[in-house]
């Protein structure tokens, strides 16, 4: 194996491949007789880009969790998603037009869905429910009925 200014390690493969590899060890180019590819990656080791010789690409973003938010590919489909503090999926998008939001009660439960192909399809929201307070040998307990 060659190490180039300590920067990306490379080796020709016993099959002939060329394969080159970061400092982390992620795979960031090959070569081989029907063509290469490359990739890039961001500082948590999400794959954030990939390209080959035919020309297809893809294109990936993600958010502090690493979650990925953001995918666009070279055919022209792309879509996003967003998410909650909870990490619940709450809105997705895509290029063909289709799109749902999400909303969630605090035990992460879906209590609403709707998109774009079907309208309102679950709606429990919490403003519905249905609250008691019960007192059992003097504690007392909030129920609700979602």
């Amino acid at each position: 194996m060659k190490t180039i200014a300590q920067q990306i390690n490379w080796d020709f493969e016993a099959n002939g491949n060329l394969e080159i590899k970061d400092t982390r060890g992620y795979y960031i180019y090959s070569e081989n007789s029907n063509g290469w590819s490359k990739l890039e990656y961001d500082s948590q080791g999400n794959q954030t880009y990939w390209e080959n010789s035919y020309g297809n690409w893809v294109k990936r973003e993600y958010d502090s969790k690493g979650k990925e938010i953001y995918f666009e590919s070279s055919n022209g489909f792309s879509y996003k998603h967003e998410y909650d503090s909870e990490d619940n999926k709450t809105y997705y998008e895509s290029s063909t037009g289709y799109w749902e939001k999400k909303k969630y009660d605090s035990r992460g439960n879906l209590i609403y869905l709707e998109n774009s192909q079907d309208g309102v399809v679950i709606d429990r929201q919490p403003e519905s429910c249905e609250t008691k307070v019960v007192e059992i040998d003097g504690v007392k307990y909030k129920l609700t009925k979602i």
